[in-house]
């Protein structure tokens, strides 16, 4: 079996990637019908399904790149869709929104395995600028489907209700990892895999947590993971309980989407000239600038009609955030810690995933019909980040001065 041609080859590994964002976007139009089926005395908890997902990949990122590297990528792959699917189908049948909740935990920890996988293929093919250009090929492609996701949701609700999304995951996981094992080979020669050992694992996390940097980095990716997460959990229930919007939900999520995907070209052009540290810096001030203007607009302006725009101009400057810190961020704390790469990458990804998770829950939860607390909990974690980075770029003239 052949490598596939480039664009079958950026295709696949878009796709793999795609399952992680289809998994959680394509779930917010159905928030409203499980709230009001499964939790109707607080229909807040629904925006766990999104949390729970999350806490899982998280966790199942932790040991997807050490045995990957220990068994070759095809098998990890392969067990990690058969896991997406078994929990999908556990929700399919799920009548509790905890059972729900534990099935998406499930999904969550399955879906890692394709999600580091395709990064290592890439890495195992191509290197340096060769596998930077691929990448942006790939993160492209990728960036359309939460583009479409949300709508389709919507259209698998119309027709067959809630649960049907959870049949369109497996039918999509299905169809991905059929591609993967016709057309795709074994990447990692046997005699280039290492064995897994735990001790290494948690050898490779001490080290990390004791620079500071690399710490720093970790808790600033946590907390703007954390607020990409709580809008995301949120963002339907505003749009239709605040707005009036639901119907069209789907739609402007799109736009939103697209917008936000141009957050990477705008990286790619400052950060050569501002540097990492201080780009995110800046984006993060003007979050809290941002956040700050809705919170004083929702208590100037009662009209919905006049504050929607400026709901609209927030959102999206919270996922746009999110493409103009996450990779910077990830670069900082990787690179002190170059000579563990491999683990590294692994273990800031689920520290980072499982911390988001924590500052994300109780900022969901405290939705109650108004934007307002969502609001407060991103500008709390905008402040906190900044300073953040401000502790960064004293270490930063520490280390220059040295």
């Amino acid at each position: 079996m052949k490598i596939p041609g480039r664009a079958e080859f950026i295709a696949l590994m878009a796709m793999i990637s795609a399952t992680v964002a289809f998994s959680i976007d394509a779930m917010l139009p159905a928030l409203p019908e499980i709230a009001a089926q499964l939790t109707p005395d607080a229909p807040e908890r629904a925006t766990l399904i999104i949390t729970s997902f999350v806490f899982g990949m998280g966790i199942g990122t932790l040991f997807a790149g050490p045995l990957s590297d220990a068994f070759g990528r095809r098998p990890i792959i392969f067990a990690g869709f058969v896991l997406y699917c078994i929990g999908a189908l556990l929700a399919f049948l799920a009548n509790t929104l905890e059972w729900v909740l534990a099935a998406r935990v499930i999904q969550g920890i399955g879906v890692a395995g394709p999600r580091i996988v395709a990064l290592a293929v890439i890495r195992d093919l191509f290197s340096g600028r060769e596998m930077a250009r691929l990448m942006s090929f790939v993160l492209l492609v990728f960036s359309l489907v939460p583009a479409i996701a949300p709508a389709l949701g919507a259209v698998i609700i119309w027709g067959v209700g809630w649960r049907g999304i959870f049949g369109a995951f497996v039918l999509f996981s299905l169809l991905i990892g059929c591609w993967y094992a016709t057309r795709m080979p074994e990447t990692l020669p046997v005699k280039a895999r290492r064995a897994m050992r735990l001790p290494l694992l948690w050898a490779a996390l001490q080290e990390m947590l004791s620079i500071p940097m690399v710490r720093l980095s970790m808790m600033t990716q946590a907390l703007c993971f954390g607020m990409l997460f709580a809008v995301l959990s949120t963002t339907q229930q505003m749009f239709d309980l605040v707005f009036d919007k639901s119907a069209s939900f789907p739609l402007w999520f799109g736009l939103i989407a697209l917008l936000a995907a141009t957050a990477s070209i705008v990286n790619a052009r400052f950060v050569m000239r501002l540097g990492m540290r201080k780009l995110v810096m800046t984006v993060l001030g003007t979050q809290i600038l941002i956040s700050s203007g809705l919170l004083i607009s929702f208590n100037m302006i009662e009209n919905k009609a006049h504050l929607f725009p400026i709901f609209l101009f927030w959102i999206t400057s919270l996922f746009f955030l999110a493409g103009m810190t996450l990779g910077n961020l990830n670069a900082l704390a990787m690179e002190p810690v170059g000579h563990i790469a491999g683990m590294a990458a692994s273990l800031m990804g689920s520290v980072s995933t499982i911390g988001a998770v924590f500052v994300a829950v109780p900022i969901g939860l405290a939705f109650t019909g108004s934007p307002v607390p969502v609001a407060i909990g991103t500008l709390t974690c905008s402040a906190v980040a900044f300073m953040l980075t401000l502790r960064m770029r004293q270490l930063e003239r520490v280390i220059v001065k040295a």
